[in-house]
């Protein structure tokens, strides 16, 4: 019996210690598998790498399933409708039945298209931000790689993104989807400049280009010691990613749209999961550089709390996306254009260089005193740059073109005045 009840507590010890570091876990017993098979330590190495990349793609693939139901359920909650509810309990099967019908249908491609870059776009789009999960340090144990120009490897990533909504536009032969690859040159490449500016501070602080060690070194939250700096990436990342208010390049009542008018079935499909990805992915970014990533209360011990708090933080912004997204108006070309170089990329240069004076000038042991200074700094920063604004900018007052013509109505069978006169007592 003594024997029964040692092997059942090996087991959930087992059990515990499976949950606790699964990947590492899982990595030990597949080495161990191809070692019992003759395999040599390069060849293990390769395999793991292999299915470890396949998992992060497949997995990022099944998970953009669930962000589509999630995405239009939160949005119709924000605009006072019910979202998804037909297919399945609560519309759960609704994204299913759209992959469903995404598969079967016909692929289109249009008269005088230039099919290398028409066909390779959507594939670079979804590439692009699959590539980026590679990088996400989910846990102390739980990621791709870790590079040591992580910084540097999501910014040359992004760009492939972009390069595939470009050469969409280009090559579907459309004058309203090359005018939105117009549009996607100004706004993704133009929003990028205040964005590699802010992510020099997170690299300044930890000292390094990796995600991993970005995360690692997070003892205080870096959005309290340049809250401006999250601020700018943030709003940077949402017009990276296209989305409301910043989604000028496919702009519904504009652009037909946009760069993907021209695209039909899993062509189609597959910037749609780049769309709804790239969120995910945005916020998970963000979490990392700027809350502390998967650090928390027991996550160097255990590895799977580091993931659970790595969610929490990625869920809280991509949850405050998702708001600006279904609550904010769309902007104008110029307003957008204006905001980024009249305003974004200024102070995000002078937020750039007033951290780094910062940084420099008081130790980096004296936390509180770190924070205090770079609030206040941060505090004056915003004040003087809305003064500016609204001193150099005032509101413009548009000039009236041409005044409106009266509306033409119907003579009236019995006009007041005339009323009034033939009523008794009224005036002659």
């Amino acid at each position: 019996m003594a024997v029964i009840w040692q092997n059942i507590l090996t087991f959930l010890q087992g059990v515990l210690r499976f949950i606790g570091d699964p990947i590492t876990i899982l990595n030990q017993w597949l080495t161990g598998v191809l070692s019992g098979w003759g395999a040599n330590a390069t060849l293990i190495q390769v395999i793991l790498a292999i299915l470890g990349g396949a998992s992060l793609v497949l997995g990022g693939l099944f998970f953009t399933v669930f962000l589509i139901w999630l995405e239009r359920k939160v949005g119709g909650r924000f605009q006072d409708r019910l979202g998804p509810n037909r297919v399945g309990p609560w519309g759960l099967f609704q994204p299913l039945a759209d992959m469903v019908k995404i598969f079967t249908k016909e692929y289109i491609t249009p008269t005088g298209a230039d099919k290398i870059p028409y066909n390779l776009a959507p594939v670079l789009s979804v590439g692009a931000v699959l590539a980026v999960i590679a990088v996400i340090p989910f846990a102390s144990t739980i990621f791709g790689v870790n590079i040591n120009v992580g910084v540097v490897y999501l910014m040359a990533v992004g760009a492939i993104g972009e390069l595939g909504i470009i050469m969409a536009g280009l090559g579907s032969n459309n004058k309203y989807a090359l005018i939105a690859g117009f549009r996607a040159v100004a706004n993704l490449i133009s929003y990028e400049v205040p964005m590699v500016l802010v992510l020099l501070i997170p690299v300044m602080f930890s000292g390094s280009l990796g995600m991993n060690d970005i995360a690692r070194s997070q003892n205080v939250w870096y959005i309290f010691l340049a809250p401006l700096s999250a601020a700018i990436f943030f709003i940077a990342s949402i017009a990276e990613n296209s989305r409301a208010p910043f989604d000028l390049i496919e702009a519904d009542s504009e652009l037909v749209a946009g760069f993907n008018v021209e695209y039909s079935g899993l062509k189609f499909g597959m910037f749609y999961v780049a769309d709804f990805l790239h969120s995910a992915t945005a916020a998970l970014i963000f979490a990392t550089l700027f809350l502390g990533g998967w650090r928390g209360p027991g996550a160097e011990s255990i590895p799977i709390l580091g993931f659970i708090y790595l969610s929490v933080k990625a869920t809280v912004v991509y949850f405050l996306i998702l708001h600006i997204r279904f609550t904010v108006p769309r902007f104008r070309i110029d307003q957008m254009m204006n905001f980024n170089w009249k305003f974004l990329t200024p102070l995000a240069l002078v937020v750039l260089a007033a951290t780094a004076v910062v940084d420099k000038a008081i130790p980096s042991n004296l936390t509180a005193l770190r924070i205090g200074v770079n609030w206040i700094v941060n505090i004056a920063i915003w004040v003087a740059a809305d003064r500016l604004v609204r001193v150099v900018a005032p509101k413009r007052v548009v000039p009236e073109v041409a005044r409106p013509r009266p509306l033409a109505r119907p003579p009236l069978a019995n006009p007041p005045q005339a009323a009034a006169e033939h009523e008794p007592g009224g005036e002659a």
